[in-house]
């Protein structure tokens, strides 16, 4: 078993197998598709601590564009979503996006949420690139945390003396 995890760990601290990995599962976890990002940058952190800032950007490319295809899709999607119909809540979350604008889109790394409001801000065709901004940064700064946390948490607490 610790062969295998070794490998495992091996394979990860390559940078075009660890960060292409880690780019592909944050741009489908940005999606609505039901996935996360994390314990995959977890993994390649845990590999190869020297890949942390650049595990942080391609975690972020990767999840800003997942964002931008959300974006795309919410902005399609307008003619279904009036089939559908409407209900408080949609009409609320609209409210409430429409008044912040683009800045709403920092947001987009929220769970469960975020998606959705990508989606939103695309139906109500808030401006892309402002959109692709805000989400951008609030991604960037989710990912540079989570990476803070990890290593921070694998850190030997006492000095051995």
């Amino acid at each position: 078993m610790d062969a295998w995890i070794e490998s495992v760990k091996a394979l990860l601290a390559l940078p075009g197998v660890g960060l292409g990995g880690l780019f592909v599962a944050a741009f489908l976890s940005a999606t609505l598709l039901p996935l996360g990002s994390e314990a995959l940058l977890y993994a390649v952190l845990a590999a190869d601590r020297s890949l942390m800032v650049p595990a942080v950007l391609v975690a972020t490319l990767g999840n800003t564009l997942g964002g931008a295809v959300t974006w795309w899709m919410g902005r399609g999607a307008e003619q279904l979503y009036e089939r559908l119909g409407t209900s408080p809540h949609h009409d609320r979350g609209r409210r409430w996006l429409t008044r912040f604008g683009p800045m709403a889109c920092v947001f987009a790394w929220l769970p469960v949420v975020g998606d959705p409001l990508c989606a939103v801000a695309g139906w109500l065709r808030l401006p892309f690139w402002p959109c692709l901004a805000w989400m951008a940064l609030g991604k960037f700064l989710r990912y540079a945390a989570l990476t803070a946390l990890f290593v921070g948490a694998s850190m030997p607490t006492a000095m051995p003396g």
